[in-house]
């Protein structure tokens, strides 16, 4: 099994390189609209951002910033096929301008942006973010009223595309081999997932600018995102790649993606880590065995019967849907004119 994975620099308002109905699941983070560290980004963008942040006109500033991502959401509702989901990792935003301190929605921005567009709203997750500070509070401290709750998660906003769900033949591998475990079920589709946290970018030192235009985005979310809502060999999109963790989700899950990113030096900088992808996959993948095979020791322990036997791991599951899961794991990875290409192999059940 092989998967392509291309990486474009360019514009995510414009995908001109990914045809119409081509994706099957969107993964990505964009930058957050009044987040101080996206104000030039923006600002690049549309001259009247910064205008109406000089003018201490936050509310303007904030409805400008969406304008422009709502330019790629125009792009997923035409790329995504029908049925396919898109999946946005997005926090608020709580800034002072003006002297005035508020919260700045930016899920329920998009949230009603998606809705305008046709997309259906599915139930999101919430996520705990590592804190930029050890003070819990802003404000007036330990003194009421005037002190503010810090903000320390983000949410996971889910949409499906068109009025129905996609459609597959009869009994198609792909799905049934991209089966994910009982327990993982329960784990995964939790709306709040507290077993995750963020984790601060490892750029290289020196490259402060690339630092800042990161964002903390483990592999362990889009890999759970992919597994969740696609199968084996559909193709994933990110429209604000950054540091390419969306791209290495799809290398360690056996599906194909492409990924779009204003700044050449992300993509440089992802040819260092790339190298890393087969021994990263094959820690997924025996992490995920390792961790079911405790689960059934538990609950062997506790007196409660399992049914079934995988066909391609020695370990009983808890479903009939489970038994014919096959695990991936990326072999080689070798450049490409445009990209990445990967070869899977089953990863072995010992």
């Amino acid at each position: 099994m092989e998967t392509t994975h291309r990486v474009f620099v360019g514009d995510s308002r414009e995908l001109s390189q990914v045809a119409d109905g081509s994706v099957e699941l969107v993964v990505t983070s964009p930058p957050y609209p009044m987040i101080e560290m996206w104000d030039d980004l923006f600002a690049e963008l549309d001259p009247a951002i910064s205008d109406a942040l000089a003018s201490g006109n936050g509310r303007r500033a904030f409805d400008a910033m969406h304008a422009q991502l709502e330019y790629v959401w125009d792009e997923l509702e035409r790329v995504l096929v029908d049925g396919g989901i898109a999946c946005i990792n997005v926090g608020d935003a709580t800034r002072s301008v003006d002297g005035s301190f508020r919260v700045y929605p930016n899920h329920a921005r998009i949230l009603e942006a998606f809705e305008q567009r046709g997309f259906e709203p599915l139930p999101d997750i919430l996520w705990r973010k590592p804190a930029n500070s050890v003070a819990k509070f802003m404000g007036s401290g330990m003194i009421p009223p005037n002190a503010y709750v810090t903000l320390e998660h983000e949410y996971v906003l889910v949409f499906r595309n068109g009025g129905t769900s996609r459609e597959f033949e009869p009994r198609a591998d792909r799905r049934y081999e991209a089966a994910y475990f009982w327990e993982e079920r329960n784990r995964w589709f939790s709306d709040v997932w507290t077993d995750v946290v963020g984790e601060l970018q490892t750029i290289n030192e020196g490259d402060e600018e690339l630092r800042e235009r990161s964002a903390a985005y483990p592999l362990e979310i889009p890999y759970r995102l992919l597994c969740m809502y696609s199968t084996y060999g559909d193709t994933v999109l990110d429209p604000f790649w950054g540091t390419g963790t969306t791209t290495l989700a799809a290398m360690c899950a056996g599906r194909h993606s492409i990924g779009s990113e204003l700044e050449n030096a992300f993509v440089e900088v992802f040819d260092e880590r790339v190298e890393d992808v087969p021994a990263l996959s094959q820690s997924v993948g025996r992490s995920r065995l390792e961790r079911h095979r405790a689960f059934v020791e538990r609950r062997r322990e506790a007196g409660k019967p399992i049914s079934y036997d995988a066909e391609y791991y020695e370990t009983p599951v808890v479903t009939k849907m489970e038994r014919e899961i096959k695990l991936r794991k990326a072999r080689t990875v070798d450049r490409i004119e445009d990209g990445y290409r990967v070869e899977h192999a089953p990863l072995a059940g010992d």
